[in-house]
């Protein structure tokens, strides 16, 4: 366990706050006045802790704050203010040992950024093959005559291609081709590259691109790395397979105040379980 507890600036402090702004021409107070308004003052971790809740509830907002507390690594930007360091400033968290280098969050940009990137690296390989094909063609049937040792690169370039074959010539001079995955299992590389040994990670939303079994791939993998390897995992999904993580404590950022509830009653789950219900003769 590498975090206890977070808490979270509570409606007084909020207060003392606004008193203290000196401008009052701002549009928003982002991240003042968001957890607030749902009674979200404090989390009390296990080793899998997981909010849940709809869209705009605060969930990414909680793991952004804690992230920028602990000064954990991070890849892509965030949704910041004017005012995000302050709310910041007023946070507090409690921690048997300190957080170990290595420990990150990990959000849904940083996977696309990952999928984006291994897209741009292929078809700059792509792109980069034709060139060397050009290249090869132009060596092999000029009439170049070595006369200085200026001379000497464009002579190598010559005599390869006049020894190798078109294919075997653009293969020695050009990598290859990172493996085509597909954005699914882009997704779940990513996370597995990115998971070491005792550390602590927030994830946003893992499941985003994931299907239902590679979810349940990756359940298996936080769950092992959680009871076997030493990580802590905060973690914000809509999934039910995530949400049914063996020994997970659930936050319902959709109750007010916020509760800690078992998965199977949480509302999203709830019309999972009515739909297949509603449907389960056509499964027989």
């Amino acid at each position: 366990m590498f975090l206890n507890q977070f808490v979270f600036p509570d409606a007084e402090q909020e207060f003392d706050f606004f008193m203290s702004v000196q401008r009052r021409c701002y549009d928003s107070y982002y991240p003042f006045q968001v957890l607030t308004k749902i009674g979200f003052e404090r989390i009390d971790f296990e080793p899998v802790t997981i909010l849940y809740g709809g869209n705009g509830c605060g969930k990414s907002t909680v793991l952004n704050v804690i992230a920028e507390k602990l000064k954990l690594e991070r890849g892509a930007p965030y949704n910041k203010s004017s005012f995000f360091q302050r709310y910041v400033d007023l946070c507090g968290y409690e921690t048997d040992e300190e957080v170990t280098e290595g420990s990150r969050i990990i959000t849904s940009d940083d996977v696309f950024d990952y999928m984006l990137d291994m897209r741009t690296l292929n078809e700059g390989i792509d792109s980069r093959r034709e060139e060397i094909f050009s290249e090869y063609l132009d060596a092999k049937y000029s009439d170049f005559k070595f006369r200085t040792l200026e001379d000497y690169e464009r002579l190598k370039k010559v005599n390869q291609s006049r020894r190798r074959t078109q294919s075997r010539y653009v293969r020695e001079n050009l990598m290859d081709n990172v493996r085509e995955r597909s954005n699914g299992e882009n997704a779940f590389a990513y996370f597995v590259d990115k998971i070491k040994e005792n550390a602590l990670y927030l994830l946003d939303e893992p499941e985003n691109s994931l299907s239902a079994a590679r979810q349940l791939e990756l359940v298996k993998f936080l769950e092992d790395s959680a009871r076997f390897f030493g990580c802590q995992f905060i973690l914000s999904t809509h999934s039910p397979f995530l949400l049914a993580m063996k020994n997970a404590k659930i936050y319902d950022l959709d109750e007010n105040p916020v509760d800690v509830k078992p998965w199977t009653e949480l509302g999203n789950v709830r019309l999972f379980y009515e739909f297949f219900s509603r449907h389960a003769g056509e499964f027989e």
